[in-house]
Parts: structure tokens; C-alpha cells; sequence
């Protein structure tokens, strides 16, 4: 007879079969879902009941809950029914293209686009957040392999590798929010009936956990990139715009530029030419902000979701 670790087992994988195809962060949220409440509720039957045979009961949960063909069925239909992350605005919809109902057409286009405006901020703030994933990504495998002979050795790291699976969760929730990537909702489920031994050889061994702290360490790079290329062009594009402003309200010479010993200046008709190119560079901006985001939710994705 088998027993409760392999029938949930089975039926995860029963629910991992039925999902074929869909996305991976609908997939690692029925997974966590269906877990959590056989195991939640065959605890509840071992409190309620003694002597239990608990392979029966967890048949019966089971069967109380829905086979995985139902539940893949279910979530399935909630995914189709949800709007999806950074919904497009009216703004968006009057300028969205009848041909696919999807693409933002023309290049000023870009603005009503939110993914556009999420991508910008994300860039904006990945200098902040990449600091703080390196730091604590590399503080905690510093001080586990320190402390690993001591007594604390064991519990401080099953800490900091809980830490990487929770930060991933948290910037999953972001990546979403201002990215419009589906991330996973639900954070991986873990059995609280596991001892320390076995909660250990699970992040040891879990591929989620090395694949979050990757990510933590290359978010520093990325974010100092990110930050670096979104100020400079934010900043060129405004100083372009304004040109104008200087030029007639303040008589600051705008288009100047020294040769040698020779100064030389564009003519004023040059000025609002000027300006048009700062209002191209900003549009520009705005779709590399979009495209990375749209190239940092993939990645985000491929290290952070469980296969």
C-alpha cells in the first residue's frame, strides 16, 4: 500500500500532467494550493481522529477536493477569467491596433502603453533593490559556510536559504505588478511536519533555491546598468526639451559647441529642433523601457518559477 507521501505525490504529478501546457506560475500555484490543503487537511484528520488510517482519509480529501483533472480545469478557467497584470488603460485601448488587439501601433504610441511606464520604474528602482538582494544573497552564504561547523551553523542556514525563496516570492509580486509577467501568487509550500534534517536536504537539494540566489547576485549588475542607461536618457531628454525655455526665457546660449579655440553656435531656428529631438529620445526611451522590462520578466521568470 502506498503511502500518504507517495498518494500526494502521485496526485501532484497527476496535477503537473493536466496543467501540461499551461503557464509555469499557474502551474507552481496549483501545485502549492493542492499540497497545502491535502496536507493541512490530513493533519486535521490525524488530530480529530485516533488511530487513523490515514491512506483512506487521504483518499477521501482528495476525492473531496477534485481529481487533478478538474482542478487543472479550474484553474485553467481562472486564468482565462482574471485580468491580466498592468490591464491596458482607455487610453491604451482607443490606440490599440484592431489587426491583434494587442500591439501599441505608431511610435508615439509607446505612452499609453503601461508596460512601458512599469518598465521605467522597475529600472528606475533596480539600482536600490539589486543592492539589497546582493548584499543579503552574499552575507548569507558567507556566514552559513562560516558558521556550518558550529551547533547554530545548521538552523541559521535553513534561515538565509528560506530568506532566498521568500525574496524571490517578493520580487516575483514585483516583476508582475510593474511588468505585466505572470509571476507565481502563491509562495512554494513546505511541510511544517518535516524535520530539520529533511527541511535542509529539501533547499539543499531544490533547484528554486540556487537559481533565487543567482538571481539575487545578478541583480546588482543588471540594476547598476538599468539605473545608469534610464537617468542618462532621462536626463538628456529632458535637458533637450527644455532647450527652449533657456534660450528665449533665460538667454542661455543652447547648440553651442567649441572647436579649438573657436566657439561656435547653432542658429536660434535651430532651438525648437532641439527640443523635437529631446521629445524623440524620451519617446525612445520609453521603448527601451518596455523592452527590457519585457526581457527581465522572461528572465525573472526562467530563474525564479519552479519547473
Amino acid at each position: 500500500m502506498k503511502t500518504t507521501d507517495e498518494i500526494i505525490q502521485t496526485y501532484l504529478d497527476d496535477l503537473k500532467s493536466a496543467l501540461a501546457g499551461a503557464d509555469k506560475a499557474t502551474v507552481q500555484d496549483a501545485l502549492a494550493d493542492a499540497e497545502e490543503h491535502l496536507r493541512t487537511a490530513l493533519e486535521s484528520e490525524r488530530t480529530e481522529q485516533e488511530g487513523l488510517e490515514e491512506s483512506a482519509a487521504l483518499e477521501g480529501i482528495i476525492q473531496s477536493y477534485g481529481d487533478a483533472q478538474e482542478i487543472a480545469q479550474a484553474y485553467q478557467s481562472w486564468e482565462s477569467s482574471i485580468p491580466s497584470a498592468l490591464a491596458a488603460t482607455p487610453a491604451a485601448r482607443r490606440t490599440i491596433s484592431s489587426a491583434n488587439g494587442k500591439s501599441y501601433p505608431g511610435f508615439f504610441g509607446v505612452y499609453a502603453d503601461p508596460r512601458a511606464w512599469g518598465g521605467l520604474v522597475y529600472m528606475l528602482i533596480s539600482l536600490a533593490t539589486g543592492i539589497i538582494y546582493f548584499t543579503w544573497a552574499v552575507t548569507g552564504i558567507s556566514v552559513s559556510l562560516g558558521v556550518m561547523v558550529l551547533i547554530i551553523g545548521i538552523p541559521v542556514s535553513i534561515l538565509f536559504l528560506l530568506s532566498f525563496r521568500g525574496i524571490a516570492f517578493l520580487e516575483g509580486r514585483l516583476v508582475e505588478a510593474l511588468l505585466g509577467e505572470r509571476m507565481p501568487r502563491r509562495a512554494s509550500f513546505t511541510d511544517s511536519n518535516l524535520g530539520w534534517k529533511e527541511r535542509l536536504k529539501q533547499l539543499l537539494t531544490g533547484k528554486s533555491t540556487w537559481l533565487s540566489s543567482i538571481y539575487m547576485i545578478l541583480m546588482l549588475p543588471l540594476g547598476i546598468i538599468y539605473f545608469t542607461v534610464m537617468v542618462v536618457l532621462i536626463s538628456v531628454s529632458l535637458a533637450l526639451i527644455i532647450s527652449p525655455v533657456l534660450a528665449y526665457g533665460f538667454n542661455i546660449p543652447v547648440g553651442t559647441f567649441i572647436d579649438g579655440d573657436v566657439v561656435r553656435q547653432l542658429p536660434n531656428y535651430f532651438t525648437p529642433l532641439i527640443s523635437i529631438l529631446g521629445v524623440g529620445l524620451a519617446t525612445g526611451t520609453m521603448h527601451v523601457a518596455r523592452w527590457v522590462g519585457k526581457v527581465h520578466g522572461k528572465f525573472a521568470k526562467a530563474l525564479l518559477v519552479s519547473d
